[in-house]
């Protein structure tokens, strides 16, 4: 869709019903203060047209300003950004960046602001009473209504960085504005990345929340202003991976107001700290296949049976030897595992299903990803890709994105005939098969009983995901939280060989295979990390932060690996945002098992290790 643009070469006067805004024009375009200097003069005499591009744009009222300072302005500040500015590298399971000079702190007569003239004439521009009251005017806002607070910084993202999707409804904030830095030739295009994402609100019950994939964007040109009132449950926005070796500089900040905004409570960040009716995102649990066995399960927790150990017979190892790997049927194997899952809590299983089944998933996800040209540094450009009636996109996008398997579409229906042929099969079918024929069997809910010393499942419930290069993610949010503790029970696949690296301490690099390495290291994402939920109620105010956040465990996307994680009701779990240069797409079968505890049990027995205890 077009974005509206508002260019001083071109621009002409719309024939429509004037706005209130005509003796501001006169009085800022009347007005010979050198303080707004840095600013392209006709912008300011152009109110007008600004006010009707903004409120007829859509998702929601927005708009850019093109040619936003005067000629040359811009690049002596970047000079000075270059020369006086550090950066310090953040990222969180929302973004990814690289935050430099903090212009609040900037302040009349530092040795810093000396060494940056032009970015303070800049600050004292867009922050002056007239500018304030120009944006009052373009935004339709009240007369007077933005204070006097300085809230902005430059920021850099560089090839990998994001923002994943958000309001920016923090405190008394009102409007957004990015004031783009970006090289100016060669011009930015779509293929290096970086745009800003607008999203549709949708009606979700009582509230408002964004679509899975964005409806508009806007390119990060060199010397444009990008600007919207801030509204909880309507200014949906996320800035796009950065896709080239370009930086994409900007100078991000806030006008606020002197109270904070109606139904805060509907807030993306208030939603993600909020366990309330609708913010669940993982659906209900489904009884295990052998309903005989879950009923005595049951009644077990109730105290109505006698407590004892799941059985694990010949039978099963022979059915489950049709999937697994028959090293983890072996007496010895099972043993171990179970030892190394009481003592850590987690436990990770490499080549998990046998050679038949692993080779052909494998074939079939590699077909997949390349007819989508996905992966590898080769970024999509379409949010659609992948998806078709198998696989639909699940959000909301401040929560989640990814693909997820349609299971009535075909997994059913695929027979071991079919199966086990050279046909052409969606890798739907494949883990579809697996997740009701495997996953969910008495036999498999006896494996893991037995393992993990939990005892046979009362429940299960999960799905089958594709989280694409570019595109793809789930957020840490307290809608994820469980009354009881569960199970984690997930089947990754990825480009790979699916095997441990070790680490050279000489050359602090992983050694093994190139795309095995590149999950290990985290650095394009895919990994699942565990995180403690933060018991302070700090409101509008917070934020995630990696230096808040208790990490507990991370776990790489490695290709056919079995991950086990006993989850307690105060763990948070989210997959990394999948960069584009990740070697494939992740693919995984994901499901929680709902385990019972004894209530004589320890409390901390099963609980996952702390930083401090790892």
């Amino acid at each position: 869709l077009p974005t509206h643009r508002f260019n001083n070469a071109t621009m002409t006067s719309p024939a429509s019903k004037r706005p209130r805004i005509g003796s501001a024009d006169k009085e800022l375009s009347a007005s010979s203060s050198s303080l707004l200097d840095p600013i392209t003069p006709s912008i300011l005499q152009k109110g007008e047209q600004l006010a009707t591009l903004y409120q007829k744009a859509s998702p929601y009222p927005h708009a850019v300003i093109d040619n936003f300072c005067v000629d040359g302005f811009l690049e002596s500040i970047l000079t000075e950004l270059k020369h006086n500015s550090k950066v310090k590298f953040k990222e969180t399971d929302l973004f990814r960046v690289y935050q430099s000079i903090d212009l609040g702190n900037l302040k009349d007569g530092s040795e810093l602001a000396a060494n940056m003239p032009n970015l303070m004439k800049l600050k004292n521009a867009i922050y002056s009473p007239q500018y304030r009251a120009f944006i009052e005017n373009i935004t339709g806002l009240e007369a007077g209504s933005l204070t006097d607070e300085v809230d902005c910084a430059a920021n850099c993202h560089t090839r990998g960085c994001h923002l994943l999707c958000h309001d920016d409804v923090i405190g008394t904030r009102k409007v957004s504005y990015i004031i783009y830095l970006t090289d100016a030739k060669p011009e930015w295009t779509d293929s290096d990345g970086g745009r800003l994402e607008l999203y549709d609100a949708i009606a979700e019950e009582d509230r408002f929340v964004p679509g899975a994939l964005p409806v508009k964007t806007v390119l990060p040109a060199f010397n444009s202003m990008a600007y919207f009132v801030v509204e909880p449950g309507v200014s949906f926005h996320s800035v796009q991976e950065v896709f080239c070796d370009r930086p994409r500089l900007s100078i991000q900040g806030w006008y606020h107001t002197k109270e904070a905004p109606s139904q805060i409570e509907n807030a993306t960040l208030q939603r993600l700290k909020s366990t309330g009716e609708g913010e669940n995102t993982e659906g209900t649990f489904q009884p295990m296949a052998d309903e005989a066995t879950t009923a005595a399960a049951a009644a077990e927790t109730e105290g109505n049976g006698t407590e004892s150990e799941p059985t694990f017979s010949s039978e099963d190892g022979k059915f489950l030897g049709e999937y697994i790997n028959k090293a983890y049927l072996t007496e010895e194997s099972l043993n171990e595992i179970r030892t190394r899952f009481e003592e850590e809590s987690s436990v990770k299983l490499r080549h998990f299903l046998n050679d038949e089944w692993s080779s052909k998933i494998k074939a079939a996800f590699t077909r997949q990803d390349k007819g989508d040209k996905v992966g590898e540094n080769n970024p999509s450009l379409d949010y659609h890709v992948g998806i078709n009636e198998k696989w639909k996109a699940v959000g909301p996008a401040h929560k989640q994105r990814f693909l997820q398997y349609q299971e009535g579409s075909g997994s059913s229906a695929l027979s071991a005939k079919r199966a086990s042929s050279e046909d052409v099969v969606d890798v739907g079918e494949h883990l579809g098969h697996l997740k009701q024929n495997l996953f969910q069997s008495a036999e498999f809910g006896r494996w893991i009983g037995w393992l993990s010393s939990l005892g046979f499942p009362l429940g299960y419930r999960g799905r089958i995901r594709r989280f694409r290069p570019g595109l793809d993610y789930t957020v840490a949010h307290y809608g994820i939280l469980t009354t009881n503790a569960v199970l984690d029970t997930t089947l990754c696949f990825c480009g790979g060989e699916g095997n441990q690296c070790s680490f050279d301490e000489e050359t602090n690099e992983l050694i093994g295979s190139d795309d095995d390495a590149i999950w290990e290291s985290g650095d394009v994402g895919g990994f699942e990390c565990y995180i403690e939920a933060d018991d302070d109620d700090e409101g509008a105010e917070a934020e995630y932060d990696e230096e808040d956040d208790t990490q507990l465990l991370s776990v790489s996307a490695s290709f056919n690996t079995l991950s086990l994680v006993y989850r307690d009701p105060g763990t948070m779990k989210f997959v990394k945002y999948v960069g584009s240069g990740a070697p494939s797409s992740r693919w995984d079968i994901a499901l929680e098992y709902d385990v019972k505890i004894d209530e004589d049990d320890d409390d901390d027995e099963h609980q996952l290790p702390t930083d401090e205890e790892n």
